[in-house]
């Protein structure tokens, strides 16, 4: 079995120019973004230009 990787990101919460460019690089360079919401987070991914593969997490899907 391989060993994994979890990169906790943190986002902007108002100025999407917020973001860090390590933060950019880590959401490029993954397999996955999970995301609580993942509208929000795709009008980030959209307007950085990232087409990494997303999927909602929270309490409501959490099994």
């Amino acid at each position: 079995m391989s060993v994994g990787s979890l990169y906790i990101v943190a986002t902007p919460i108002g100025n999407l120019a917020d973001i860090t460019r390590r933060a950019v690089e880590v959401l490029e360079s993954v397999a996955w973004i999970a995301a609580e919401d993942t509208r929000h987070s795709g009008r980030l991914l959209k307007a950085l230009g990232i087409t990494t593969r997303q999927f909602a997490l929270h309490e409501h899907n959490e099994g």
